[in-house]
């Protein structure tokens, strides 16, 4: 998709928004290290030449809940990748990773900073630069609420009634997890891992 390209080539930088002096909501730290889930996705198609392989009902079931799934993942990555260059919502470490303070910026309280030179790579400034929306929280919210779907369409085993709602509960809750750290290792604000959500659950539900 084009958003998709856009920011993997980098042909698109996020827009430049500016802040408010003392908006104490951009001066968290910036923790250097962190666990990424993996944000893009590159899907190799391969022609699948044998009849077998066609016709077994269980192989083809799963090619095509698999092509549904990859479907939803680019349509996922592409809203993500949209919001996040047409927005450009400062990430909570915005003014720290950039090395500068409001008493460098030399404003008031209140006043609009229109622009400000960071002290970092280009690189860094472009990904502080793109908060909103979470693309961990909207994927984790939409790969586990897929499968717990697929729990809840396929899943018939009856010899334990509890254990089919126990994973998909499980699923969703590992899904909210994933955001909340978003939250805690302040590389997003809470309405960016909420919308994340809501972005995520709306597109399994659609796909």
């Amino acid at each position: 998709s084009i958003p998709f390209f856009a920011c993997e080539l980098k042909t698109v930088k996020p827009y430049k928004r500016g802040f408010f002096c003392g908006d104490s909501s951009i001066t968290y730290p910036h923790k250097e290290k962190e666990i990424a889930l993996a944000e893009c996705y590159c899907v190799r198609s391969r022609r699948v030449n044998s009849r077998a392989f066609i016709r077994n009902p269980y192989i083809s079931s799963l090619y095509k809940e698999l092509g549904s799934f990859l479907f939803g993942c680019c349509i996922g990555q592409s809203l993500t990748n949209m919001a996040k260059l047409s927005v450009g919502r400062l990430r909570p470490y915005f003014l720290t990773v950039c090395n500068v303070t409001y008493e460098s910026l030399n404003c008031s309280p209140g006043d609009y900073v229109y622009s400000v030179k960071c002290n970092c790579t280009p690189k860094e400034e472009e990904e502080a630069r793109k908060s909103f929306f979470s693309g961990h929280a909207s994927f984790a919210m939409y790969t586990l609420l897929y499968l717990a779907f697929y729990l809840q369409a396929r899943f018939s085993w009856r010899g334990a009634r509890l254990l089919r709602p126990l994973l998909q509960f499980l699923l969703v809750m590992l899904a909210v997890y994933t955001g909340l750290t978003r939250i805690s290792d302040y590389r997003h604000h809470p309405s960016d891992v909420l919308t994340g959500f809501l972005q995520g659950g709306i597109t399994a539900y659609w796909v």
